[in-house]
């Protein structure tokens, strides 16, 4: 792999086929959780992906049992505690939504076991999202004590339909892959054994066909999720601004001790 990845140590780059990039979420021994590395670096690797002459399609996989675990809790608990941290993880946050959807190159993923946090972000956001039957997608924020931002506001009423995006988002359903895929979610389910070939089958169907119509057709459709920018900012704001309040100490707490949150039901609003 070429210096242009050298800094982004916290994923793997391979080329598996002709102009096909594949990014491995490499922390393994934590279901690929975010940490502040592979938050940074997830955040920035679409940008640079969009500038490599060498690559038409890029592949996002994670390693080990799952796709990505979400937030490591000692960066939530940093986020929770510090403005500058906080501040920070909000750019991040923002760029890594905006940089996979402005991101000329099709972007495909392939999702097995846990699918939470930012991972997550960038599975749904992809241009074809692919889970495998044991792929267990939850976004967990309500339940963390957080409102529901990253990408869901942006894009989960468009993929499924708002009746089922506040069912899921509100009270943190998981979804089999099967069922992300009855519901409009993802773009395929497949078993777990076909994942991998699947995926790298897509994208090099994607790679061989003619790049400017590929690429044009993806920024006129996702113009879609442009228009839902406003609702996208407002949701990752009042995220961020709940990382400033008590609920997120319950959740963070109730995480930790591996017991139901018991957050206070008078709340101020």
């Amino acid at each position: 792999m070429t210096d242009r990845y050298a800094a982004y140590h916290s994923l793997v780059f391979d080329r598996p086929s002709e102009r096909v990039l594949r990014i491995t979420m490499a922390r393994p021994d934590r279901l690929n959780a975010a940490d502040r590395d592979l938050h940074r670096q997830l955040a920035e690797v679409w940008r640079e992906i969009d500038r490599d002459p060498d690559v038409s399609v890029a592949v996002l996989r994670g390693a080990g049992r799952g796709f990505s675990a979400g937030g490591d809790f000692d960066l939530v608990q940093e986020m929770a505690d510090d403005f500058q941290v906080r501040a920070r993880v909000w750019k991040e946050a923002r760029d890594l939504v905006y940089n996979v959807i402005n991101c000329s190159k099709p972007i495909v993923s392939a999702m097995h076991g846990p699918a939470v946090g930012a991972g997550l972000v960038a599975g749904l956001l992809a241009d074809i999202s692919i889970a495998a039957e044991s792929a267990r997608i939850i976004d967990g924020h309500t339940r963390l004590g957080v409102a529901a931002g990253d990408h869901a506001a942006i894009v989960w009423p468009l993929l499924c339909g708002m009746a089922k995006a506040k069912y899921h988002l509100l009270l943190c359903e998981p979804l089999s892959g099967a069922e992300a895929e009855r519901i409009g979610l993802v773009s395929l389910c497949v078993p777990d054994d076909r994942l991998e070939e699947t995926s790298l089958d897509v994208a090099a169907r994607l790679a061989a066909g003619a790049p400017s119509a590929l690429r044009w057709t993806k920024y006129a459709l996702n113009n879609w999720l442009r228009m839902a920018g406003p609702s996208f900012d407002t949701s990752l704001a009042l995220e961020f601004l709940g990382f400033s309040g008590p609920e997120i100490q319950e959740g963070l707490a109730s995480f930790r001790e591996k017991r139901e949150p018991r957050f206070d039901p008078q709340s101020p609003l």
